[in-house]
């Protein structure tokens, strides 16, 4: 998918939660737990933008982990290439949360996410 096609995907999904579309660019970093792939659900949350990064961390699985070395930089283009059914949700703004199983869905706003 192009850029502008993820950035039409990601505004219309926006538009549909009612909220300020940020738009998240492939070649910036976003934090992804490598180590839990493949596990359910995929969790998202996302803090202020900051240089180079998109302030998104996503893992996988129930577990979380305050470690330093859970999350690792990863360019989003490989985001929207192995996790397409993301590409949508990761235009929503700094402060919301998403929870992703099968087909359910969960989208909320978590005001704590900005104060870092």
């Amino acid at each position: 998918m192009t850029q502008l096609g993820i950035e039409a995907l990601q505004k219309r999904f926006c538009a549909e939660y009612k909220v300020e579309f940020v738009a998240t660019r492939p070649e910036l970093k976003s934090g992804f737990a490598l180590s839990t792939k493949g596990q359910k659900p995929i969790n998202g949350l996302r803090h202020p933008l900051e240089a180079e990064t998109t302030g998104w961390y996503i893992w996988c699985g129930e577990h979380f982990s305050a470690a330093p070395d859970f999350f690792a930089p990863l360019h989003t283009s490989h985001i929207y290439e192995q996790y397409p059914e993301l590409t949508k949700l990761l235009g929503l703004p700094p402060g919301y949360r998403f929870l992703l199983v099968d087909d359910y869905l969960d989208v909320w706003f978590d005001a704590t996410l900005l104060n870092i």
